[in-house]
């Protein structure tokens, strides 16, 4: 059973940090805890996608790909959540696999993906890292009440460049925000831990609204690129676009040393943070 581990720090890997148990070859059961949970008080969707990735390359024994949850309800604790997976396709070299995640008779969650390598002498990197400060020259991410004893209690993060959220008083930005994150206790980087550390488009909304404002995500796709032993990993955030009450937005995430790891998409239903903190910004604005 994985405790509230605000912060107990020892190496460990992805499947260890959610605490995952197998139960038999096809479903595992997984804790929510509050330290796997976002500042809404449910599980954060970042940890249902890389659980969910984690049992997929232990069934098919392929690496991840590409992944992408639909995100159907919440799980808050003190819950279990059973994964149930299966490997749909098996070919040569890559493999489609399903998994569908459950509270009871509630289904919380659906992910698919694609598992594999294939030995093509075909390589490159295009997208380019953004110029922004190293980890030790930026500042850190001021953590907020509600997110104490979650999940951003186990992140380490600084923001290259972002408005801590006491900046954010109505006036818009670029919709492009930067962040180096790290997960401390996880001794090595993986798709699974990609995955929770991609979660961060509706960071990006608030950023771009200049609003105390963020979302819930509808959907969370992560793809690998190449996966390489890195302390920091930079999220370049771009917020598309926020129309009709929902936002659009990637995060590309890069090792320190310049390697494009994976890219994350997310679409999210846009919130202010609480209606009492946005009566609290109204008020302060002296608006209607």
């Amino acid at each position: 059973m994985l405790e509230s581990a605000s912060l107990t720090c020892w190496p460990m890997d992805a499947r260890t940090f959610f605490g995952l148990e197998r139960v038999d070859e096809t479903r595992w059961r997984l804790e929510v805890v509050p330290a796997l949970t976002s500042g809404t008080g449910a599980l954060f969707g970042g940890c249902g996608l890389g659980a969910s990735i984690d049992v997929m390359e232990e069934l098919s024994g392929r690496p991840c790909m590409w992944a992408t949850a639909q995100f159907l309800s919440f799980a808050r604790p003190p819950s279990v959540r059973e994964l149930d997976v299966k490997e749909v396709v098996r070919g040569h070299q890559m493999s489609q696999a399903r998994v569908i995640a459950h509270v009871g008779d509630q289904e919380i969650l659906t992910v698919v993906g694609a598992f594999g390598k294939r030995p093509l002498p075909l390589s490159g990197q295009w997208s380019v890292k953004p110029d922004v400060p190293p980890p030790d020259a930026s500042v850190p991410r001021p953590v907020q009440h509600r997110h104490q004893g979650r999940i951003h209690d186990r992140l380490e993060s600084r923001m290259a460049s972002a408005r801590p959220f006491w900046e954010l008083k109505g006036e818009q930005g670029s919709g492009n925000a930067a962040l180096w994150v790290r997960l401390p206790e996880v001794l090595e980087m993986s798709a699974g831990a990609l995955a929770i550390i991609g979660d961060f488009v509706p960071f990006g909304i608030g950023q771009a609204l200049g609003e105390r404002a963020g979302g819930n995500s509808l959907d969370n796709t992560l793809r690998v690129s190449r996966l390489v032993d890195t302390e920091w990993v930079l999220l370049d955030i771009q917020v598309h676009a926020i129309q009709h009450g929902f936002g659009h937005g990637l995060v590309h995430l890069w090792a320190e040393d310049g390697t494009l790891l994976g890219i994350a998409s997310q679409s999210c239903i846009v919130r202010y943070w609480s209606d009492e903190r946005q009566a609290a910004l109204v008020a302060e604005r002296g608006e209607s």
